[in-house]
Order: C-alpha cells, then sequence, then structure tokens
C-alpha cells in the first residue's frame, strides 16, 4: 500500500515561551522527529523555525509544507548527484 492511513493527533508544545497545540497525522508528527534528529534539535525549536517563517499559513499547515519541501528537495538533490 502506498499509503498508509495515519490518525491525526493534537498535541501541546511549547514554542518560544507561548504553549500552543498543533493537530498533524502520525506521519508528520515522524517525520519532524526525524528531520530534527537530522538538525540535532528539538522537535520544538524545529517547529519554531518553521513558525518564524511560515506566512499567511495556518500553524499544522505550515508544518506539512514544510515537510513536503524538505523531502522534495531531499529527492531532488539526490537525483542530481
Amino acid at each position: 500500500m502506498l499509503f498508509s492511513t495515519s490518525q491525526v493527533k493534537k498535541r501541546s508544545i511549547v514554542i518560544q515561551k507561548h504553549k500552543t497545540s498543533l493537530s498533524l497525522e502520525d506521519d508528520f508528527w515522524e517525520c519532524l522527529k526525524t528531520i530534527a534528529q537530522s538538525r540535532q534539535i528539538t522537535v520544538a525549536n524545529l517547529i519554531a523555525e518553521i513558525e518564524d517563517n511560515r506566512g499567511p499559513a495556518n500553524p499544522s499547515s505550515a508544518v506539512r509544507l514544510f515537510v513536503l519541501h524538505h523531502y522534495r528537495s531531499s529527492s531532488t538533490a539526490n537525483r542530481v548527484q
């Protein structure tokens, strides 16, 4: 199966001393953990970076778009090599 069913989970996090919550599918939470580990930062710090650059998108959409762009650019970079 190409796509798995992923439950949406709402999690509370603290970003720059501000408590907020994000609703994301499990797969996106796992991607965020992987990306954060590769950058040697916490998931909260990664989300803070995304928040700083999100523009008009809502926070959950901004995270999904960030993950999409991260893996798209990784895929493109691998094809060029």
